[in-house]
């Protein structure tokens, strides 16, 4: 059986710490074939362009932020025999402001965004393009097209533009849902959308003004010869979960 851990936005240093490391613990515990990361690991609020004239375009903390991510990461992928990171929305600010701001720095390999999060050194391979993540499954952040409020729609429809079933990041939701085609009882294809959630710390999500329609969550895929299992593994309230039985995590 081949496993794979799958790992929603993290926004660090917005992150969950305690939910952080009851996944970890998880990872460890299993030592899974491959962890995947959907995106949004760093939030980098320092360059946004939501920031942008604000005092907070100022803040001298973009070096301490990246340091803790990768330290994030590393407790995240150290126990896995591989590990893959998808492009999204958040890891593009920094190509996005050199771009904007001095496009020459785009010639400076330390800062294209795999360097500068040293993923040659955590062995994280970096996908900008959509990544076949299991069989008939690719995964995608899941920014690229309209992002609907009910948990599973946005993945779904990201499966139905692709022609292939997604997971995806970026909504902050857990959930699923399927499309499927048939005519005269024969059963098509079956098109299903899976959202990973998030393991963020709410508290911290201000632009939300404390109102927000998220779940904390990761995604565990198992594999079987051609058979596929994607299961959604919700946390609670306390950052603990159950996998199989088995109840992971330590409670806050």
């Amino acid at each position: 059986m081949k496993r794979t851990v799958v790992v929603p936005d993290l926004q660090v240093p917005y992150h969950d710490p305690v939910a952080v490391k009851n996944v970890a613990a998880y990872i460890k515990a299993v030592r899974p074939d491959s962890v995947v990361t959907l995106g949004d690991e760093i939030d980098l609020p320092q360059i946004s362009r939501w920031t942008e004239s604000t005092p907070g375009w100022y803040e001298q903390t973009l070096g301490s932020d990246r340091d803790e991510a990768v330290e994030v990461l590393w407790s995240l992928v150290e126990h896995s025999k591989e590990a893959h990171m998808i492009r999204s929305n958040h890891t593009d600010r920094l190509y996005n402001v050199i771009m904007k701001k001095i496009p020459a720095f785009l010639a400076l390999p330390e800062l294209r965004f795999e360097k500068f999060m040293k993923l040659d050194e955590l062995g994280i391979t970096y996908h900008k393009k959509p990544y076949a993540i299991a069989r008939g499954i690719v995964a995608v952040h899941g920014d690229e097209q309209s992002i609907k409020p009910q948990p599973g729609l946005t993945a779904l429809e990201a499966a139905r533009r692709h022609g292939i079933s997604v997971i995806c990041g970026h909504t902050h939701r857990a959930g699923q849902s399927a499309f499927t085609e048939a005519s005269g009882g024969k059963i098509g294809r079956i098109l299903r959308g899976w959202e990973g959630g998030h393991l963020m710390d709410v508290r911290q999500a201000h632009y939300t003004k404390g109102t927000m329609n998220w779940q904390q969550a990761f995604i565990i895929i198992e594999e079987i010869g051609a058979n596929v299992q994607v299961s959604i593994i919700n946390l609670e309230k306390d950052g603990t979960f159950i996998v199989s039985g088995k109840r992971y995590g330590r409670s806050r």
